[in-house]
């Protein structure tokens, strides 16, 4: 079966990282205590970064998961699918509390849920009965909160479900989102979950073809960002019950053909990669309930028909191979760049423990010149990326402003779609007003939100191609600094260092030249060179601080307590009762557009300063990253010879004793690195 075959290379994978990881953590153990050694022999060599980068690293895939995120709007059967993924009746699929809560199920040896709480209120452990009796709520009463725009829990930030299943103990975390209620989903979700999941599983429904709210979402949160979503049509089996004669097989087959090609042609977008089309391997006609039913009655049960092998094995392949093998490359570079940094210190302090302290002076100070120069490199790369930061900032805040300003030009016809769909004569009426005001604000915001969204996936792509040029700008200056770093080696020791065979672009490059490229990230639960675009750090969740701040709430700021306020639906009052129903319409929307435009100068300009300190957040963090590991091993480098001259001018040295020292810890580590290469090569064999 798929299922078994995933648990099986879930295992793998998770054997594979704990191997990892303890060689990570060896080395960093190894180079700490070398470096204690070294206060009473020769001196330390100025590990330190290395040694944090090493334990990060080691920690990060300790406590690494697959985290999948489950997206879909209520009824979809969300819950049902869940549960036939994990084989067991976990989750209540007659009421859905994840459209009321967000859900994140994890391991834990023992069956408990734990709430979180927005204000900082200790959070609250349940047993699963009290978790479902107090926060699950009906699909209908979900359904008036979301058009009310209120939540159902309100004080509630999330809830943890902690099971003993073997899926989740194999290293599977999955995230269950609320419905797909924009306003809700920005403030809850957003695109911090969304960025910080491997891959996103979008639940839709085979007697359900992808509704107005399912397509606004996929363009505003899920459309040119670079996420792994696989799309899973339910119910595929209930098509049959629509049919006038459930047991015709041509009228099914014809049903089925029609579906797919509704599918397809609402999904295909979404399934480009690349600038390949991958819908095949993204997109499955799933069973849910049958597939349930099949695996509480036996857990072994072939799931064939259901869809679930299909998916199952798209799914493992996805994140045993192509992630698993990623994250283990990045794992590779950070143990190979860290001893490069040894072995090249090593090398170095050898031979300079036979000059006397006089002679080793004279050498150190014949490599001044070199040291600024590595300053001045540094100094120019940051530089650069400052300039980078202002331009972006005033380029990006610009364009926001001129895009705010500019929406009143194609307000009517854009805001047509958005129109309640109430009838119109009926919300004349006193009874229907409120009513009426209530959808009208709501269709409104979502015009609003799609707006928004559209202008902050634009100011997303240009920062990418900002950080890409920074990217290349790093492999340059990368290049010109080792440059300069090996021509200060041949001057302190009289001879060049050869670089190791057969080792990547990435690896031949100073660590934090490799950082900066996006070829490494210590961030947890980032691959990068697969999630980040030249960039070694989560950029990304710096932007959804900023985009949260400049979305729909800063709008309604305005408009609900001045649009929808005392002037509300006075607009109502300007004769519009008697007038034709199409005219009325057009009435109404030319007045909604005069007030509209009204207040866009005071929002762009309000805003314009939020977004140019946003974006300069985002490069500040980048630069001050890189000028700290750049300074970081200037400095480092600086110490090796510092440390060794004040040993010498302070103690006798015994050189036999510190050479095998010293080639002793060359080889420990070296030995975890041929570990590490041997891991890597085996997965790369499995595949």
């Amino acid at each position: 079966m798929k299922t078994d075959n995933f648990l099986q290379d879930l295992a793998r994978v998770a054997q594979v990282r704990s191997q990892v990881a303890s060689c990570l953590g060896k080395m960093a153990d190894i180079l700490t205590e070398a470096e204690l050694a070294g206060k009473d022999s020769s001196g330390e060599l100025g590990l330190a970064t290395e040694i944090e980068d090493l334990s990060l690293a080691s920690q990060n895939l300790r406590q690494g998961v697959f985290r999948l995120l489950v997206l879909g709007d209520m009824k979809r059967g969300k819950s049902t699918f869940l549960n036939a993924l994990i084989g067991e009746n976990l989750l209540p699929s007659d009421v859905n509390p994840c459209t009321a809560l967000l859900t994140v199920l994890r391991y834990g040896s023992q069956k408990q849920v734990t709430i979180y709480f927005k204000d900082g209120k200790t959070p609250q452990q349940l047993d699963f009965q009290s978790f479902k009796q107090n926060y699950t709520i009906d699909p209908a009463e979900a359904k008036q909160l979301e058009q009310e725009q209120r939540q159902a829990f309100p004080d509630v930030d999330y809830a943890v479900v902690e099971y003993p299943l073997p899926l989740l103990e194999k290293g599977i975390e999955i995230v269950d989102s609320p419905g797909l209620n924009d306003t809700e989903a920005r403030n809850e979700l957003s695109l911090s979950y969304i960025n910080n999941c491997h891959a996103i599983l979008f639940v839709l429904r085979a007697t359900q073809p992808c509704t107005l709210e399912e397509r606004r979402y996929l363009d505003n949160y899920i459309k040119g960002r670079g996420l792994s979503v696989f799309f899973l049509i339910n119910a595929w089996d209930e098509i049959r019950k629509g049919l006038i004669d459930p047991d015709d097989t041509e009228e099914l087959t014809v049903a089925e053909e029609k579906l797919r090609k509704v599918f397809q042609s609402n999904l295909a977008e979404y399934c480009w990669v690349n600038g390949q089309d991958i819908y095949e391997e993204r997109v499955f006609e799933i069973s849910s309930l049958m597939a349930l039913r099949l695996r509480v009655k036996n857990p072994e049960a072939s799931l064939a028909g259901t869809g679930f092998p299909e998916f199952i094995g798209a799914l493992n392949t996805f994140l045993t191979q192509e992630r698993a093998v990623a994250e283990m490359r990045q794992a590779r570079t950070i143990a190979r760049l860290s001893y490069n940094r040894v072995h090249e210190a090593i090398e170095r302090r050898i031979p300079l423990l036979e000059e006397d302290a006089n002679e080793l002076k004279q050498r150190i100070s014949s490599v001044e010149p070199e040291f600024t120069k590595l300053n001045e490199i540094c100094n120019q790369f940051t530089q650069e990326i400052i300039t980078t930061r202002d331009r972006q900032a005033k380029a990006i805040a610009d364009s926001f402003r001129e895009y705010i300003l500019n929406l009143g030009d194609t307000f009517e016809s854009d805001f047509l779609r958005y129109q309640p769909d109430m009838g119109f004569w009926d919300s004349l009426q006193q009874g229907k007003r409120d009513e009426f005001n209530a959808a009208f604000q709501k269709a409104f915001e979502q015009y609003l939100n799609d707006k928004v969204a559209a202008w902050e996936l634009t100011a997303e792509r240009k920062i990418t191609e900002a950080f890409s040029q920074l990217a290349k700008s790093a492999a340059s200056y990368g290049a010109t600094y080792s440059q300069v770093a090996d021509s200060m080696t041949e001057k302190l020791i009289g001879q060049k260092l050869h670089p190791r065979a057969n080792i990547d672009q990435e690896e031949n490059s100073p660590a934090w030249a490799s950082w900066a490229m996006g070829f490494l990230s210590l961030a947890s639960g980032n691959v990068a060179g697969v999630v980040l675009a030249g960039a070694g750090f989560d950029w990304k969740n710096i932007l959804v601080n900023w985009f949260a701040v400049i979305g729909i709430s800063s709008f309604l700021v305005i408009f609900t307590g001045m649009f929808f306020g005392p002037l509300g639906f006075a607009l109502m009052g300007l004769g519009i009762g008697a007038l034709q129903v199409d005219q009325a319409r057009k009435e109404l929307i030319k007045a909604t557009k005069k007030e509209f435009i009204k207040y866009l100068p005071q929002l762009a300009n309000e805003q314009w300063e939020t977004i140019h300190q946003g974006v300069k957040d985002c490069f500040q963090a980048y630069e001050q990253e890189v000028s700290k590991r750049i300074n970081d091993d200037i400095q480092s480098r600086k110490a090796e010879l510092d440390n060794l001259l004040k040993q010498k001018e302070s103690q006798e040295i015994n050189q036999e004793a510190e050479l095998k020292r010293l080639r002793s810890l060359d080889a420990e580590v070296s030995e975890e690195v041929r570990t590490v290469e041997s891991v890597y090569g085996d997965l790369l064999l499995s595949q």
